[in-house]
């Protein structure tokens, strides 16, 4: 959708306007202008939301082309500039499937000029690429829980793996059991449709690396089990972390980021059966660990804590970030602002704050002191899956119990991994494809580290 200007006509023409003062550009065939006020001084994150309103308002306007004149981004941010203003308007233009009869499309192309010296293609190249799996994330997690069970989004993901040659590795219930992932069973046996473990490998980096994991919540619809659910819809959209560790690592194998990666995404649905688990059940893991069963509507942390080791013990991760649409809590607290974190480094989370300061998503981290760990203490298991209170904060304690020593981050992505009246210009109503560009920024600076 985002080219580079040759001279081709447009019918509108965008100007920044910084400081007051407007860009020029001059075109022969005069089209309609509109201005795009970026304030005084605008960094990557205004850049974004500028250029995604100017394409919608143009959308709006019956208008199917534009030029955007880049100058005053890229003299003031350089690349990073020129990188916003694509994915602004890329990402605001978004439409997500759906299965009518007729569907109407609206083409729209965005020309960009004064890109000056820099190397705009490899720019336009990379960007554009990451915006293409970032949307890769929205189609799946806005697909309906009819049209991805667990083995369909694992179909889709290693069909998708294959074509980018990418090593991929899908373990059935039998392997996964042989495992002795029994939390990540007591959630997937609800379930006439089988679980599934994705596996994906990115190997950019030196052999001897040990490789960062991304871990991602794949329940592909949650009824809340046996603690049903008052409210079930949107949970098709439960899996929106496993959708976003894919299409990250997809994107770093696309860019040819020179690091080694594994997306371990754990596939399930959370039904009522007669195979279900239940309230009061104690259960094992994969670490060993006893778990007790306070709600069956607490499953996303039974599956990512199987996930969790099968990371570390399997495939030697040196860190971990787990990505999960896990507590309604964390909606009621940030809203659809920012995600909620827990970490047991701080370094890694420094890291994430750095890669977020580039992609406009935003952080909160959560506090960790240790009287909160009574939340999840069980006088019959070595751990509760459930709390009375502090749910976002239990759940992330739950988690780092699996972790153990292992650098970890725990993002919650309940309330921002859909658009409500808060999101932002480029996040139209869905999914928003949150995490997969912090994410992609994070491990993306760990080769800077190297």
């Amino acid at each position: 959708m985002v080219q580079l200007w040759k001279g081709e006509a447009a019918q509108w023409r965008l100007t920044l306007c910084l400081d007051g003062k407007a860009g020029t550009l001059e075109m022969g065939d005069q089209p309609r202008q509109l201005l795009v006020h970026l304030g005084e001084k605008p960094e990557t994150e205004g850049l974004r939301r500028a250029a995604a309103k100017a394409a919608k308002q143009v959308i709006s306007l019956e208008g199917q082309s534009a030029v955007l004149d880049a100058a005053p981004a890229v003299e003031l941010l350089g690349a990073e500039g020129l990188a916003a203003l694509i994915q602004g308007a890329e990402l605001a233009v978004y439409r997500h499937e759906t299965w009518k009869e007729k569907r109407e499309e609206k083409p729209f192309a965005l020309y960009l000029d004064g890109t000056g010296a820099l190397d705009a293609e490899t720019v336009l190249a990379e960007t554009a690429a990451l915006d293409h799996w970032i949307c890769f994330a929205r189609d799946l997690t806005n697909r309906p829980g009819n049209k991805l069970t667990p083995d369909m989004l694992a179909r889709e993901v290693a069909e998708t793996a294959e074509k980018l040659g990418v090593e991929c590795q899908i373990l059935d219930e039998k392997e996964t059991r042989a495992l002795g992932m029994e939390a990540f069973h007591a959630v997937g046996d609800s379930s006439a449709n089988p679980p599934r473990l994705i596996v994906l490998r990115h190997k950019g980096g030196k052999p001897d690396q040990a490789p960062l994991a991304l871990v991602g919540k794949g329940v592909c619809f949650d009824s809340g089990g046996y603690s049903l659910k008052t409210n079930m819809r949107g949970m098709k959209g439960d899996m929106a972390g496993a959708a976003s560790v894919c299409a990250a690592l997809f994107a770093l194998v696309e860019n040819k980021v020179p690091v080694n990666v594994t997306a371990v995404a754990p596939c399930v649905e959370n039904r009522v059966s007669p195979s279900s688990f239940l309230p009061d059940d104690v259960i094992g893991s994969m670490s060993g660990k006893t778990i007790e069963i306070g709600s069956t509507d607490a499953e996303g942390r039974l599956i990512l804590a199987d996930a969790i080791t099968y990371a570390i013990e399997k495939e030697n991760a040196c860190k971990v970030i787990d990505i999960a649409t896990l507590t309604g809590a964390i909606g009621r607290m940030l809203g659809s602002v920012a995600a909620g974190v827990m970490s047991n480094n701080d370094g890694f989370f420094a890291d994430l704050q750095s890669a977020a300061a580039l992609t406009g998503e935003k952080f909160w981290r959560m506090p960790d002191y240790p009287e909160y760990g009574k939340l999840i203490e069980s006088p019959v298991a070595d751990v509760y899956n459930s709390s009375d209170g502090c749910g976002a904060i239990a759940a992330g304690l739950f988690l780092g119990t699996f972790a153990g020593d292992t650098p970890w981050l725990h993002l919650d992505i309940a309330g921002t991994g859909h658009a409500d009246k808060m999101s932002q210009p480029y996040q139209p109503k869905g999914a928003t494809g949150m995490g997969v560009a912090t994410m992609y920024q994070l491990c993306k600076d760990l080769t800077k580290q190297a």
